[in-house]
């Protein structure tokens, strides 16, 4: 169960520091970014988890957000599996 969560954790993890990476450009480039290849495999990394929200969440709320709100999720997904990682080897 411990390895489980640790390879959860990290792909959790790799997609947080992509998206971090890519509001980062989205800042730094503006308009141009679409054209910035890392920007690009930065889209390609966190498009499975935008994806999942996109279909999880209602139409109501609008494509620019959701990259933001995967993010937020993303992070409390992070959090839950720190606690469950904590449980786990105190309990060991």
């Amino acid at each position: 169960m411990l390895q489980l969560i640790i390879i959860l954790k990290a792909i959790v993890e790799i997609a947080l520091f992509a998206l971090i990476g890519q509001g980062i450009l989205y800042v730094l480039a503006g308009q141009a970014r679409q054209h910035n290849p890392f920007y690009v495999l930065l889209q390609i990394i966190t498009s499975p988890a935008t994806k999942l929200i996109r279909l999880l969440m209602p139409r109501v709320i609008i494509d620019r957000h959701i990259s933001v709100l995967t993010f937020f999720l993303l992070l409390w997904v992070e959090i839950l599996l720190i606690y469950l990682k904590v449980q786990i080897v105190r309990d060991l």
